[in-house]
């Protein structure tokens, strides 16, 4: 069984003396930048009530809230044994090993306490930075990719490819998958939706649409993706990644049926 060559990818993008940049930092770095440009614009064209002032905050509670939920969701959820037993390891994060859901919820809880402090609806704020959380998972599954990391199942398909560390069986490139659905689709998905006005008027309209779409893109790309060896498939054959969905989708549900239950224009999208 043949299949395409893995590209020969330094994980390290620049390297100065003892100082090495690797394309996993750029990507986070490049989703974060990008994604704040980004809200600027949706806030100067829909007026929500926050100044360029203000997104640069949000840019730097909404970093700290997807490294630190990111990495304490990982030792959570994936591997709560391992860490009990090296709890100096916690911190490593270049040792690799970060939770998209466990990111959500550290992104969660710094919005809310953003929102607090700047006196804005926490859902208006939540529409925002739904709107283009794509644009870094999408980088983040390239770096994945580059990484030759979190690859997928053995397949047959034509452009299968061999990954270095997953032994010599073609295998689904799973993180470019995850890049089109969870990023690139799901963007487009989402920016549609942010263009019209009235989704503004509806606080936690585009992050429950949000929610609702990551899920359903997941749990896609995790029929293709091979689970991590130290889990492998967990109840009725479902992934870790699957399951952690399910409360995102019911959650996003809840959130778009209740925003379109209701609609602020009396008292404007930014505040409540």
């Amino acid at each position: 069984m043949t299949g395409l060559t893995f590209p020969d990818i330094d994980p390290v993008a620049i390297a100065i003396g003892p100082i090495a940049i690797r394309w996993y930092a750029l990507a986070y770095i490049a989703g974060l930048l990008i994604g704040w440009r980004y809200v600027v614009g949706l806030t100067r064209r829909h007026a929500l009530g926050l100044d360029e002032r203000s997104i640069d905050d949000l840019l730097v509670w909404v970093a700290f809230g997807v490294i630190l939920g990111g990495r304490f969701g990982y030792v959570l959820f994936y591997r709560p044994d391992y860490y009990a037993q090296h709890l100096l390891e916690i911190p490593m994060v270049w040792k690799g090993g970060m939770s998209f859901h466990g990111g959500l919820l550290g992104v969660a809880v710094s919005l809310a306490l953003f929102a607090r402090t700047k006196g804005v609806n926490p859902l208006t704020v939540g529409d925002l930075v739904a709107a283009a959380a794509p644009i870094g998972l999408f980088f983040g599954r390239i770096a994945n990719f580059i990484n030759g990391e979190l690859w997928g199942r053995p397949t047959d398909v034509p452009w299968g490819m061999i990954f270095p560390m997953a032994g010599p069986e073609p295998r689904h490139p799973s993180q470019i998958y995850e890049a089109l659905l969870e990023g690139l689709l799901l963007f487009v998905v989402l920016w549609f939706i942010a263009r019209r006005r009235e989704t503004w008027a509806r606080p936690g309209l585009l992050a429950g649409y949000f929610l609702m779409g990551y899920a359903i893109t997941r749990s896609i790309a995790e029929l293709f993706r091979m689970p991590d060896a130290f889990l492998g498939f967990l109840a009725a054959g479902l992934t870790m990644g699957q399951l952690l969905s399910l409360p995102m989708f019911l959650i996003g549900v809840y959130l778009v049926l209740r925003a379109r239950g209701r609609t602020d224009a009396a008292t404007g999208p930014g505040r409540e």
